[in-house]
C-alpha cells in the first residue's frame, strides 16, 4: 500500500510538472508566465513549510525570515557586487539560511506549542526590522529593484523553466523525505513525542533537522522569487508572509503532501481574479478564504480524497 501511494504521488508530481512545462507552449502573455512562476515559487514555499507543520507538528510563524533571506541573498549580492552575482547570491542565501536555521533552531526547539510559535515570530520580526532600518545597505522599505538575472536567465521563458526545474527537483526531494524512515519519525514526533526516546532517537535532533531543511527550501523559494519579480522588498520578511503560507497549507490540506501546493495555486489565482475586478479585493479575498476553509475543513485535497473514498465505499455497498 505504501509503495502504491508513493508511486501515485510521483505520478501526480510528474503530471503537475508536465502541465507547467506546457504553459509557455500556449503562447501566454508575460503576465501569465509571471502568474505561473508565482504559483511554483509559493507552492515550493508552502510545501517546505508544511514539512515543518503538517508533518512534524511545529507551527512556525517566522518562515518568512528564510523566504526573505533567500531573496535578499540575491538582491544584496547583485546590488553591491554586480548582476553576474545572481547565482552566487542564491547559493549565499541558502548557506546563510542553513547557518541561521541551525543557530535559531538550537534555541527554539527547547520549547514547544505556542512558545515555539511566538519565538519564531519574534526572530522573523527582528530580521524584518533590521532590513527595514538598515536603509543604506538593504534599501529599507524601498527594497532593491531591477534584479535582472544575467545572461540567458534574463529571458523570461528560460527563467521560467529554470524555476520549474528547481521547484520540481526540490518537491521531489521533499516527497522522498516525507516517505522515508525519517518522515515516519517526524510523524511520530508530531503524534507522540514522549515515546520517541524509547526508540533510542532524539526528538530535538529530529526537530532541528527538519527545521533546517524546511528553512533551506524556503530560502530557495525566496531566491527564485527575486528573479521572478526582478525585485525584493521588506514584505518578504514580514509576519504576514508567514501568515499567507499558513493559510495556503490550511486551504490545501496540511495532512496531504501536495495540499499546500494546491492551496498556494488556489489563493494566487483567486487574488489575481478578484484583484482585477474590484478595489476592495482584500475584503473579498478574506471572505472567500473564510468560506473555503469552513466548507473544506480538511483542505481541498483532503476533502477530495474523502469524497473519493466515500464514492468507492458506496459502489461497493451497491455491488454487495
Amino acid at each position: 500500500m505504501q509503495e502504491k501511494k508513493s508511486y501515485l504521488s510521483e505520478v501526480f508530481l510528474f503530471v503537475v510538472v508536465a502541465a507547467f512545462a506546457a504553459v509557455p507552449l500556449l503562447r501566454p502573455s508575460s503576465y501569465q508566465i509571471m502568474l505561473a512562476s508565482h504559483i511554483l515559487v509559493w507552492g515550493l514555499f508552502a510545501v517546505a513549510f508544511n514539512m515543518l507543520w503538517g508533518v512534524t507538528g511545529m507551527l512556525s510563524f517566522g518562515q518568512a525570515l528564510y523566504f526573505g533571506l533567500g531573496g535578499y541573498g540575491v538582491g544584496l549580492m547583485m546590488k553591491h557586487l554586480g548582476e553576474v552575482w545572481f547565482l552566487p547570491g542564491m547559493i549565499t542565501g541558502l548557506i546563510a539560511a542553513a547557518i541561521l536555521a541551525v543557530l535559531i533552531g538550537l534555541l527554539i526547539i527547547r520549547v514547544s506549542g505556542v512558545f515555539f510559535t511566538v519565538l519564531t515570530l519574534a526572530f522573523g520580526q527582528l530580521a524584518w526590522q533590521i532590513c527595514f532600518r538598515w536603509y543604506h545597505f538593504t534599501g529599507g522599505d524601498d527594497g532593491i529593484q531591477n534584479l535582472i538575472p544575467p545572461g540567458i536567465l534574463g529571458n523570461r521563458i528560460v527563467y521560467y523553466y529554470f524555476t520549474l526545474a528547481l521547484v520540481a527537483v526540490s518537491i521531489w526531494l521533499l516527497l522522498r523525505l516525507s516517505q522515508s524512515p525519517m518522515g515516519v519519525l517526524l510523524r511520530c514526533v508530531r503524534q507522540n513525542p514522549n515515546r520517541v526516546p524509547f526508540l533510542g532517537l532524539s526528538v530535538r535532533y529530529s526537530q532541528l533537522r527538519i527545521y533546517v531543511i524546511s528553512s533551506l527550501f524556503s530560502a530557495l523559494a525566496g531566491s527564485l522569487a527575486a528573479g521572478v519579480d526582478n525585485s525584493i522588498h521588506t514584505d518578504m520578511l514580514y509576519w504576514t508572509t508567514s501568515g499567507e503560507v499558513i493559510l495556503m497549507s490550511v486551504l490545501g490540506g496540511i495532512g496531504q503532501f501536495f495540499g499546500p501546493f494546491i492551496g498556494a495555486a488556489a489563493i494566487i489565482v483567486i487574488q489575481d481574479v478578484v484583484g482585477a475586478k474590484t478595489e476592495y479585493w482584500p475584503l473579498i479575498i478574506g471572505l472567500v478564504m473564510m468560506v473555503m476553509v469552513l466548507v473544506f475543513p480538511r483542505g481541498v485535497v483532503g476533502e477530495a480524497q474523502a469524497l473519493r473514498l466515500w464514492l468507492k465505499s458506496s459502489r461497493r455497498s451497491d455491488g454487495g
